[in-house]
């Protein structure tokens, strides 16, 4: 036979009683948040240097800061020297009336010139008002034909190669050019986002006088500027090698003065 269970109760384990800890006037407790926008940035110190920015923001100062220091020939150069912001101001002022139609006042005007041409009013299409040209090959055409008056390159265009050649061609057929800041700012002159070029065709007879002055400026600032087409930009050393380079170059003088003191005795 199986012996028989215990019938002893089992005792119960005693629980201590646990004394709350008295605070430490020397040392409180401060308990740290470690949600977003915590308490773990110390106070008054720039941690810019230590966040992990995103890719596009790390490839965009990577390429200023190689721009900087390598070498860069004449032809990307001159991508570096836009206009002034006064003058940005007024070509952009002036531009800001030719903007291209939108697809619902195109549609509005050519059902306009339908309704007069089947009352009989007008035999004859009504005349298209002076307006931007856009897109990379349109006014590449415009160039090659002689049919731009002015032409605007954004100074950001990415890859540069696909305007690298527009201000040359523009100085062999002799239409003056801008190089502008920048491509968003264009693109909003045409209902787009960005627009690496746009191109006038005409203008307005009261706008005649100021669009002759922005040609002029074309002519003098790009077109004809035989500097902006050799210089090269660059070749600018960080802080640290400017500092260790001045320095190089003290210990190099001081070392050649203490030779022509001793050639003198």
């Amino acid at each position: 036979m199986a012996p028989k269970k215990s019938s002893k109760s089992k005792g119960k384990v005693p629980v201590k009683a646990t004394t709350a800890s008295k605070a430490d006037p020397l040392f409180p407790s401060r308990p740290r948040s470690f949600n977003v926008g915590g308490a773990i940035r110390p106070a008054g110190r720039d941690l810019s240097r230590f966040v992990r920015w995103p890719k596009y923001v790390r490839i965009q100062r990577q390429r200023a800061v190689l721009y900087q220091r390598l070498k860069v020939p004449p032809a990307v150069n001159q991508f570096t020297k836009s206009i002034g912001k006064n003058e940005a101001s007024n070509v952009f002022k002036m531009l800001n009336g030719y903007r291209p139609e939108t697809p619902a006042a195109k549609k509005q005007r050519q059902r306009a010139t339908a309704a007069d041409a089947a009352k009989g009013k007008g035999g004859k299409t009504a005349n298209v008002p002076h307006q931007l040209k856009f897109g990379l090959k349109h006014v590449t055409t415009l160039v090659e034909e002689k049919k731009a008056s002015l032409v605007l390159i954004a100074c950001d265009v990415d890859p540069i190669e696909l305007v690298l050649w527009l201000p040359a061609l523009c100085r062999k057929m002799e239409v003056p050019f801008l190089i502008v800041k920048d491509k968003a700012r264009l693109g909003a002159l045409v209902h787009q986002k960005t627009a690496a070029v746009v191109a006038l065709t005409g203008v307005n007879k009261e706008d005649e006088a100021q669009l002759k002055i922005f040609q002029n400026l074309g002519l003098e600032k790009f077109n004809k500027n035989t500097e902006l087409m050799r210089k090269w930009g660059g070749g600018i050393m960080g802080l640290k090698t400017q500092a260790k380079l001045d320095k190089r170059a003290k210990a190099m003088a001081i070392e050649e003065a203490k030779k022509n003191a001793s050639l003198r005795k």
